[in-house]
């Protein structure tokens, strides 16, 4: 088991099942960890399912430094929420990358 943390980052459901979201909607995240996510999400997502997401996780003014996680995952659980209408998810992480807006200075690339 990885420590959580309890942060809400923007996060954006991409696709589901191989198929591509036709409107990827901003969501939260509830927590993450290092293997996974937990979100609350408008549609139910079925254990086992694959899910591609991003993570915002440093948003920066103007589209510059901003640092994203994107990831091939997939659903583990999935809950009633308290809040009407919404299902908790939890994923696991199966592969990660990393996008940033800009270009790594050159110090951090030896």
């Amino acid at each position: 088991m990885h420590p959580r943390a309890a942060l809400r980052l923007p996060l954006r459901l991409t696709q589901v099942n191989q198929q591509a979201e036709p409107v990827p909607v901003t969501l939260l995240t509830k927590n993450i960890s290092s293997s996974g996510v937990y979100f609350l999400s408008p549609k139910r997502i079925e254990p086992g399912t694959a899910i591609e997401l991003e993570v915002g996780l440093v948003e920066r003014p103007l589209g510059k430094g901003g640092v994203r996680l994107r990831t091939l995952a997939h659903v583990v659980r999935t809950e009633e929420s308290p809040e009407p209408g919404w299902h908790g998810t939890a994923a696991r992480f199966d592969d990660i990358a990393f996008q940033r807006d800009e270009a790594l200075p050159a110090r951090f690339l030896k």
